[in-house]
């Protein structure tokens, strides 16, 4: 592989387990409102990790040769004539969904729900693990000089975190559960951390997450037992001094015991928010969530202003994305970081990019 002549290397999914470095033609600016960014930094994601894996992920299957990666940041080599909010060598986040700005959800100002999105990564759309890479201005966020690429990569997973703490309304004094101490989880438990949560708890089956979160953003931790839901969720409130229950639960594992813990736990007219993606379907106690009258959500990538507060969550140090970085390696390494993600090992793994 040489790295050096490469025009626009790019990692590709081919099929399950099957990747190759490519090199493929430096893209074009086709809108006069884009820019061309050379991608810095990558990190890797569980969905990407899952098409790697499976080649799919629900409906959206891995058909033809696709670039990997979405969480990124870099620094702008190219802009169009009419950009005028970015200039040549600004370090970016990269937010890796394009809406097409037209359709009901878009008008309506939840473009994350757009009919005809265009994200990276989902097939049948290339991803950022490649030298260069283009979006719109408007989706590239400028990093204050204080802040690294390597923190600017974080802002996708942050934006998730965000928009599911958004979604969950949390406000100060309240006490909030997350299940899932993975990155997105632990960003969950900063957030609500940030935006004045008295109480944040996390839980996780695995006690060095636990031990991480601990450390991390949280004001106590919970081990779950083989026991009924109803079961933990009695001792979680006990434990932790909940009373009636937690004013919010949020869900970023996807398992099914966690959801129905999830909805135990909660005070009556508690908010219950999804964020993890598990299963297409699974039993849900759905006689607990009437009785109490629970507000209960999805929560679906980003949306407009997620990404501005995330970096200026980390830009004012009320949230710190630098800890979750286990490691970097590089560009030709990425596959055997693939397989230590998919082994479990670390918080987050970022790839480093070719520089221009």
């Amino acid at each position: 592989m040489a790295t050096a002549t490469a025009q626009n290397l790019s990692f590709v999914l081919e099929g399950i387990h099957q990747v190759k470095f490519e090199d493929r033609p430096i893209p074009e600016l086709k809108n006069a409102h884009d820019v061309i960014i050379n991608v810095k930094y990558t990190g890797i994601c569980g969905s990407d990790v899952h098409y790697w894996e499976h080649g799919s992920i629900g409906s959206f299957v891995v058909k033809d040769p696709m670039v990997l990666g979405h969480e990124s940041a870099g620094v702008i080599s190219k802009v169009g004539s009419a950009v005028t909010s970015l200039k040549v060598g600004d370090r970016v986040a990269m937010e890796p969904g394009i809406a097409c700005r037209r359709c009901e959800p878009c008008k309506g100002g939840k473009y994350n729900l757009c009919e005809n999105m265009e994200f990276a990564a989902t097939p049948p759309y290339d991803g950022t693990l490649a030298k260069y890479y283009v979006l719109p201005e408007d989706f590239c966020y400028k990093l204050p000089e204080h802040l690294s690429l390597q923190e600017g990569a974080l802002m996708e997973p942050l934006s998730v975190a965000v928009h599911i703490v958004r979604q969950a309304q949390v406000s100060p004094g309240q006490s909030v559960v997350v299940f899932g101490a993975g990155p997105v989880g632990l960003l969950c438990c900063a957030v609500a951390t940030a935006f004045g949560a008295s109480k944040v708890i996390a839980v996780d089956i695995q006690k060095p997450r636990l031990d991480f979160a601990k450390d991390y953003a949280v004001t106590s931790t919970f081990m779950p037992s083989k026991a009924p839901a109803t079961e933990n969720a009695e001792r979680l409130k006990r434990e932790n001094d909940l009373g009636g229950g937690a004013d919010v639960a949020i869900d970023a594992s996807g398992a099914e015991p966690s959801v129905h813990t999830g909805i135990h736990v909660l005070r009556n007219g508690g908010t219950y928010v999804q964020g993890g993606m598990g299963r297409s379907e699974m039993n849900f106690p759905i006689m607990a969530a009437c009785s109490k009258e629970l507000n209960i959500k999805g929560s679906f990538r980003y949306g407009s202003g997620d990404y501005k507060l995330a970096v200026q969550l980390v830009s004012t140090g009320k949230v710190d994305v630098k800890r979750l970085i286990t490691g970097t390696v590089k560009f030709e390494e990425a596959e055997q970081a693939f397989k230590e993600v998919k082994a479990g090992k670390g918080i987050k793994t970022l790839i480093a990019g070719i520089d221009a």
